[in-house]
């Protein structure tokens, strides 16, 4: 049983969650034949269409509630508790829709509706239950087993990857180690040198070529410094990624950790939005370039035309920047400088009173309307309302060499706006970015709706104020 892929894993786990919730719908159908006519009458459907969107609205919640995150060998009581969360959760939205026009007794509603959650609450744990029994069946036998890396070749490698190949239930195959290169004092190998795949500076294309899904960073307490160096360089967000703690972080209590087996695990989490919120982000994001992008056509014909007769040229700037997970994309503003401001300079950086920009691009700039354009990248998905601004490819390989942790930022969209813009003032200098990269990777590890919506507020107030440079 080969191991699946995240996202094979995630329709296979839905497929059958669809199928037994189509199952419990007949059940449920048969169990109650008056109730289900009179609400298949009352909404003017078929009992067909009516289990296809019970179906549907079922897939949805389990959906915004993350059921289908991280499933593999996730802990069946956990799993349990996930379950009967987005249970209560959508039965409540159910019993407020059966009430709401008054046609429904309360206290009846209040019965179906509970005896139908049970139901299809208790078909999903069943179906959950069994499909990790399996996968855990499957697993102790050394089957559909995680393909992984570790992160080190000293003691506490060697010693990770002994208790991985002994208990198998921790789902993971451990295929090769990957050397942390220390030009000071060098290192202790502690396992076979043929089993070291390569050092870290490889470690996308490793990851590419050997279909890895997990690594584990086993480094020794003296090359504890390297961290930081490898989390810089791990930067795929598909990856999961562990760290073996040594005894310090351990009985210090700073971490939490994972323990298994007796191998406890320390994992690293970027992905901390949750589906649902996810989802809303994208239709904020959709729902408002959209709408200003319609409701300013007039403001952007106007601002056009300005900005050609200030000076020649086009008045929409055309840049490559890079987005997300490093992809090269066209970002589009309002020009505010000169057509030939780097002609002689190549790429450098804006300066405070900055020769090269025109009359109306300073006013542009404060007031933050030079970024109108920039709504079509978030209509196509290239951009968001908020998120790490996106910089260009020259300065992102010159960035990502002396700052620790910048790409770090390519986990999420990049957007219009974002905490370093509200927090800190415009690039000058490397120091600015390496300050600025901070407010970044802050928003990168707790971005939230709320985080957003502060942020999109504060970004308003600093417009009408015209703060922007």
């Amino acid at each position: 049983m080969p191991a699946l892929n995240r996202n094979r894993e995630t329709l296979f786990t839905a497929l059958l969650d669809g199928l037994v919730l189509c199952m419990s719908w007949y059940i449920f159908t048969v169990l109650n034949p008056d109730l289900t006519i009179n609400i298949a009458d009352r909404e003017n459907v078929s009992l067909v269409v009516l289990g296809a969107i019970h179906t549907g609205y079922w897939l949805l919640i389990f959906s915004f509630m993350g059921l289908y995150k991280k499933l593999y060998l996730i802990s069946r009581f956990d799993e349990f508790l996930k379950v009967a969360k987005a249970t209560v959760i959508g039965t409540l939205i159910l019993y407020f829709y059966a009430t709401f026009d008054g046609n429904l007794h309360i206290v009846d509603a209040f019965s179906s509706v509970t005896s139908y959650a049970l139901l299809v609450g208790g078909v999903i744990t069943v179906n959950r239950f069994v499909v990790r029994s399996i996968q855990r069946f499957y697993a102790m036998r050394g089957k559909g087993l995680h393909r992984a890396l570790i992160i080190g070749t000293g003691k506490n490698a060697l010693s990770a990857f002994d208790d991985l190949t002994r208990n198998k239930a921790l789902g993971m195959q451990v295929v090769g180690f990957v050397n942390v290169p220390n030009g000071r004092n060098g290192q202790m190998i502690h396992v076979d040198k043929e089993e070291i795949m390569g050092d870290l500076e490889e470690i996308d294309e490793l990851i590419n070529r050997m279909e890895i899904q997990d690594l584990i960073v086993a480094l020794e307490p003296e090359k504890r410094d390297d961290l930081i160096k490898i989390l810089s360089r791990v930067n795929n967000p598909d990856i999961t990624l562990k760290l073996l703690p040594d005894f310090y972080q351990l009985v210090s209590g700073l971490n939490k950790t994972n323990q298994i087996f007796g191998l406890p695990l320390i994992e690293i989490s970027p992905d901390l939005m949750p589906f649902w919120e996810k989802a809303v982000k994208r239709i904020m994001d959709l729902s408002i370039s959209l709408s200003v992008l319609i409701l300013m056509l007039p403001a952007i014909a106007v601002i056009s035309v300005v900005i050609k007769r200030d000076s020649p040229g086009p008045a929409i700037y055309s840049q490559k920047r890079v987005g997300k997970k490093g992809k090269i994309f066209t970002m589009y503003k309002f020009r505010t400088m000169r057509n030939d401001a780097e002609a002689e300079t190549g790429p450098t950086w804006a300066a405070e009173n900055d020769p090269r920009v025109t009359k109306i691009g300073a006013w542009l700039r404060k007031t933050r309307l030079d970024e109108i354009p920039q709504f079509y990248n978030v209509l196509k998905g290239e951009m968001s309302l908020v998120g790490p601004r996106p910089e260009r490819p020259y300065f992102v390989e010159q960035f990502k060499n002396e700052i620790p942790m910048y790409t770090r930022r390519l986990r999420v969209r990049p957007g219009i706006t974002g905490w370093a813009q509200v927090k800190w003032k415009y690039d000058s200098s490397l120091d600015d970015v390496k300050e600025k990269t901070k407010y970044d990777l802050f928003y990168v590890e707790n971005m939230s709706l709320r985080m957003d919506f502060k942020i999109l507020i504060n970004t308003v107030f600093s417009m009408v104020r015209a703060k922007g440079q």
